[in-house]
């Protein structure tokens, strides 16, 4: 975009000098434009910064991010490969190069730029799963894939796929009632950003049967956050709630710590309301998440926290071995047992891929719940195949 620019008057003895803005504020200015969406007048201002101080490493950093997003690849890479020269230590340049690399298709460079950064932030959960992703992205299907460090697998960008299925299901004896059962079949499509997945739901419970369908997407927000969306709707409202929705944020707090908060509706004749916050930590190949959740609904309040510990025994983003612990309670002033019932239960669950492609899933789970602490065990199972 054209900038014009007016000289002072040769005669300035009677004029009062305009106040010149500080190098710093004119950074801070083109570091705004560039988050506000305006790369060309970013530029623009990153340009006469350089002007004022060549080679100055925020600013090559700055302006290669810039032309990185303008898809002026060769112009990015050379402010981007200088800053690196000029400040090897410097973590977001390795980070940013990586980028530049991966969203030109060049898996291989964008891990090593991603592994320099890893090496000076080891801790960071973006800049790993970012190096997952390249490395996953250049490895043949022989060979194992790399770690990953993201709390929500269906979150992570499945690096060389834009298509996932899967079919999951369960089945649970709760003991003098007849067994449960569930089935869930979804497609999910892998933009740069996010994912978007499509479900169809159905449970068979108390001689019932309901279907549901669900819109559910995660999509990235700015560095080191991310959110859940989703969106259920059930016409038959027999078993599930005919209207549900979910919206959580994760954010990355770095040293691999990750947190977050989500509010659940279920739209039941009387509305309920699940209220969460988590804590997660990533370190090495394992994930551990501690959530709690309050209940709410017009009459009754209940609270649960669940232990969640993820270990990725492969070394990859696919295959894991995962355990939950969890307990609960309610308040309802109409129910038995002076109006308050606990629960609680455990669960593991496996999931592993055959292949690059296929992967399966089989799970077991114990739970009891209410004054009489009814039991309930369970067996869940799923097939997933990508593309």
């Amino acid at each position: 975009m054209p900038v014009d620019y007016q000289q002072l008057p040769a005669e300035t003895a009677q004029v009062q000098p305009a106040a010149t803005a500080s190098f710093e504020q004119q950074y801070e200015e083109a570091r705004r434009l560039a988050n506000a969406g305006q790369p060309q007048l970013a530029l623009a201002a990153y340009n006469v910064l350089l002007a004022r101080s060549p080679g100055d490493v925020d600013v090559l950093l700055g302006r290669g991010i810039v032309l990185s997003r303008l898809e002026r690849w060769a112009e990015a890479e050379a402010d981007l490969t200088a800053a690196a020269k000029a400040s090897p230590e410097y973590a977001d340049v390795w980070f940013a190069l990586g980028n530049l690399h991966q969203w030109q298709g060049q898996p291989a460079k964008a891990a090593e730029a991603y592994g320099r950064a890893a090496a000076l932030r080891p801790d960071d959960a973006a800049t790993l799963t970012a190096r997952a992703a390249a490395l996953r992205a250049m490895q043949p299907p022989s060979q194992p894939q790399a770690r990953p460090f993201i709390g929500s697998p269906e979150a992570a960008i499945a690096a060389g796929y834009t298509w996932a299925a899967g079919l999951t299901g369960s089945v649970q004896d709760a003991g003098e009632v007849p067994r449960w059962n569930d089935q869930t079949l979804s497609l999910r499509h892998y933009m740069k950003r996010g994912s978007i997945g499509f479900e169809v739901l159905r449970a068979h419970r108390f001689d019932q049967t309901d279907r549901a369908w669900a819109v559910d997407a995660y999509a990235s927000l700015w560095q080191g956050a991310y959110a859940n969306l989703r969106y259920q709707l059930a016409p038959g409202k027999r078993l599930f709630p005919e209207h549900s929705g979910r919206i959580e944020l994760y954010q990355s707090l770095g040293n691999g710590w990750e947190a977050s908060l989500s509010d659940d509706l279920l739209g039941f004749d009387t509305r309920v309301n699940i209220y969460g916050v988590s804590l997660a930590r990533y370190t090495g190949n394992f994930y551990v998440q501690l959530r709690h959740q309050n209940i709410v609904s017009k009459d009754a309040r209940g609270s649960g926290d669940r232990l969640l510990a993820r270990w990725y025994y492969a070394g990859n983003a696919d295959s894991y071995l995962e355990a939950t612990a969890s307990r609960g309670r309610s308040d309802d002033p109409l129910s038995l047992g002076a109006g308050r019932a606990r629960s609680g239960g455990a669960s593991l669950t496996w999931v592993h891929y055959l292949s690059r492609d296929w992967g399966g899933r089989i799970g077991a789970s114990v739970a009891r719940s209410g004054a009489g602490q009814a039991r309930e065990r369970g067996i869940s199972f799923g097939l997933h195949r990508r593309w």
